[in-house]
């Protein structure tokens, strides 16, 4: 096995995109009204909780012809330091890719692209201890994953798929925190995929809050949900509580603004 990979990342980079004017127009099952002003501020003070953990931020310019462009999470992924250009499967976010792959170029990565049949989104790709794990949605399909492991197979990072129901990507429903520890929603806590795992479930009127953003001994989670808050402070973590509502509007949530490496 890739000792790199079994090994705790340690975080010290971030990739981020403000919202644009366009915003307004984001993907969205809500159907919400989306405050773009309150969005840039939100957006401005998760950039400041990234910074307060301690990593160094990268804003890319606004744009405005993309306007789910601000989930960096998406286009790119940075597994065992290999960099994946994945492929996105709605077509108002296609072409989001281009930035972030002359990002990571200028960062010193080579990225490897996901490529047709294959769709691969970010959001779907949990890094867990010895593998990566990709929800199986309408976002990625088993074109990408078998893409996937055949980048991260020569690293020895086995790649498995997981079917998801009722979740736009597998990371709305959970995060790996590190230490053997992931957060989840009450309807994977107990999946076989998550064997030998700490599964730490929220409260179900707390499900948003299963996506929050380990970054070590820090974890941003979204303002507003004082269960998980507290769960994590009491395993350790410094919580850093961002408001993130608007972009709860467009279905994201604070993984899907960043691209942490």
């Amino acid at each position: 096995m890739n000792m790199f990979y079994m090994a705790e990342r340690t975080l010290t980079r971030a990739l981020v995109r403000p919202p644009g004017r366009s915003f307004a127009r984001a993907i969205s099952s809500t159907q919400a009204k989306i405050d773009v002003d309150l969005a840039q501020a939100q957006h401005k003070a998760y950039c400041q909780a990234l910074e307060a953990a301690g990593l160094r931020v990268t804003i890319l310019p606004i744009d405005e012809a993309h306007p789910d462009s601000c989930f960096m999470q998406d286009p790119a992924m940075i597994i065992g330091g290999r960099a994946i250009i994945g492929r996105m499967a709605a077509a108002s976010r296609q072409g989001e890719e281009v930035d972030a792959a002359a990002a990571l170029v200028s960062a010193g990565f080579r990225p490897q692209p996901i490529v047709a049949p294959g769709t691969l989104e970010g959001g779907d790709v949990q890094v867990l201890p010895g593998r990566a794990l990709v929800g199986e949605t309408g976002r990625s399909n088993a074109a990408g994953i078998a893409q996937l492991a055949a980048i991260l197979g020569p690293a020895g990072i086995p790649v498995a798929g997981l079917p998801v129901d009722g979740y736009l990507h597998l990371g709305t429903a959970l995060s790996y925190l590190g230490q053997n520890m992931l957060l989840s929603v009450p309807a994977y806590a107990g999946h076989p995929a998550f064997a030998g795992l700490d599964v730490i479930a929220v409260p179900g009127e707390e499900s948003y809050a299963a996506n929050v953003l380990s970054l070590g001994a820090s974890v941003i989670v979204p303002d507003g949900f004082p269960a998980v808050a507290a769960t994590l402070r009491a395993r350790g973590f410094d919580v850093l509580r961002v408001p993130v509502m608007e972009f709860e509007k467009a279905d994201g949530g604070v993984t899907c603004l960043s691209l942490v490496w």
